[in-house]
């Protein structure tokens, strides 16, 4: 099935639109074999942006000959039934739990936009972008000093380090940083001597060959570093040097980036809440 022929997906919010695509794509990837195209309407918070945004979405399915999907965190009822003058199938995510909210503390709600992300206090938000700015200084950080990292996420170059360690900080303030695990580490075949202090909070990833060739090709195309040879050889030679040193190791080929930071908190028994 060609992309023109996928069924569309709209995340729309009256805020930054993370909630909607977070849980809109969770709830997709449990559908294997439909073919899905996705986009984010942010900041429809008034009605001409929902008129707009319900134009364009009503355009789209009619181009692509499906009816659109809208995950929909729009908190203004008035504002979703213009939405939904799209035609759009509406799958509004927090109707579910307002009616018995309601009823069990006795109160109604009390409607504004953008206050899905209204919780969050100044302190919370510096925690985030210290966090976030740690993320980026210690990136592919074989010169970083990981004396304050929470996790340190090892593997071979493009398994899926970067995005889950800055997912981490956005989302849960984790000071993040990350290694890639170089040819010349997987010679030695043992834990980087600079990374042995901290084994504690390390945590590997690892990646199915034939995917990591498909990610490599496209940032260096018809190279050593993506071929199947090379690939082959780095994932097969990291897994036994995170086996040798004990080291909890992450598939990540099959699995969002969501579900990956998660199973890493897991395994390091970080708890904290999601902003």
């Amino acid at each position: 099935m060609g992309e023109s022929r996928a069924r569309p997906i709209f995340y729309v919010s009256d805020g930054t639109g993370i909630t909607a695509e977070t849980i809109g794509h969770s709830v997709l990837t449990q559908f294997d074999g439909v073919a899905f195209r996705s986009r984010r309407l942010a900041f429809v918070d008034n009605a001409d942006r929902a008129r707009e945004a319900a134009a364009e979405i009503r355009a789209e399915g009619e181009a692509a000959g499906y009816r659109p999907v809208v995950i929909n965190t729009v908190i203004d009822p008035h504002l979703s039934a213009l939405l939904a003058e799209s035609g759009a199938f509406m799958l509004d995510v927090f109707a579910p739990f307002i009616g018995p909210l309601e009823a069990e503390l006795g109160m109604p709600r009390t409607p504004r936009v953008g206050k899905a992300h209204g919780g969050a206090d100044s302190a919370e938000y510096d925690q985030r972008m210290n966090a976030t700015n740690f993320a980026l200084t210690h990136d592919d950080g074989v010169q970083a000093n990981f004396s304050d990292a929470e996790v340190i996420l090892v593997g071979v170059s493009r398994s899926g380090k970067t995005p889950t360690c800055l997912y981490m900080a956005l989302h849960y303030g984790v000071k993040a940083a990350n290694y890639p695990l170089l040819p010349e580490d997987l010679e030695q075949g043992e834990l980087p001597a600079k990374l042995q202090p901290h084994r504690k909070r390390v945590v590997g990833l690892t990646i199915e060959p034939r995917r990591l060739m498909q990610i490599r090709e496209q940032r260096r195309p018809a190279s050593r570093y993506a071929s199947p040879e090379q690939c082959r050889w780095e994932v097969e030679a990291a897994e036994r040097l995170l086996r040798r040193e004990n080291v909890p190791v992450l598939p990540s080929t099959h699995m969002s980036i969501e579900e990956i930071a998660g199973k890493v908190m897991q395994a390091l028994g970080l708890n904290r809440q999601h902003y």
